[in-house]
């Protein structure tokens, strides 16, 4: 589907480095083998995950595909049917890319595409100026660490989209760690 997808600006050096650690401990990567995939030296990315050095485009993007949140086959699908079966607005995203995970009826009654054609699609690009304040400030929150707030809410402001539009609503962020280890965002209107 054409329209504005994009991803989150403030993806951080920081944020990504702490990201690329996890993902390696937690599936048992070695920095050396990760530089293979990265084709850098194991040097690089040690500096990625201390935030002493940033990633060219092209590794953002390939760590970002990597640690893009999927729901797995049997692990997380009870997820999926509690937000897919839930009678309130809500939705699951990706928490690095904004991509539609699982949607609820009632959110995708709101939107004026058949929710088939969103998912797997990042929901940037309809954000309100709101949501792009309220993420810009995630990092300070501490948001992406393990000490963060489990949820976060906050007036979500309107946007003019007719595809996804977003009424100013109080909206409420939970962070879920998904099976894999990489993280989603239930996204509430309250």
């Amino acid at each position: 589907m054409a329209g504005p997808f994009l991803q989150s600006p403030f993806l951080s050096t920081t944020h990504l480095g702490v990201a690329l650690r996890r993902w390696r401990l937690l599936h048992r990567v070695k920095q050396q083998h990760a530089a293979q995939l990265f084709n850098v030296a194991q040097s690089t990315i040690s500096r990625w995950e201390s935030g002493a050095q940033a990633m060219e485009p092209a590794e953002q993007a390939r760590l970002e595909q990597l640690l893009a949140a999927r729901l797995q086959p049997g692990a997380d699908q009870a997820l999926a049917r509690l937000v897919n079966d839930s009678p309130r607005p809500v939705h699951l995203v990706c928490d690095l890319t904004h991509r539609l995970l699982a949607c609820s009826p009632a959110r995708a009654a709101q939107f004026s595409v058949p929710v088939s054609e969103l998912l797997g699609e990042s929901l940037w690009g309809f954000s309100t100026a709101e949501i792009v304040s309220q993420e810009a400030a995630l990092d300070d929150l501490g948001w992406r660490s393990m000490l963060a707030p489990p949820s976060l809410e906050f007036v979500s402001g309107a946007n003019d989209s007719a595809i996804v539009p977003i009424r100013q609503s109080l909206c409420r962020w939970t962070r879920l760690t998904l099976s894999d280890g990489t993280a989603a965002r239930l996204v509430e209107t309250l």
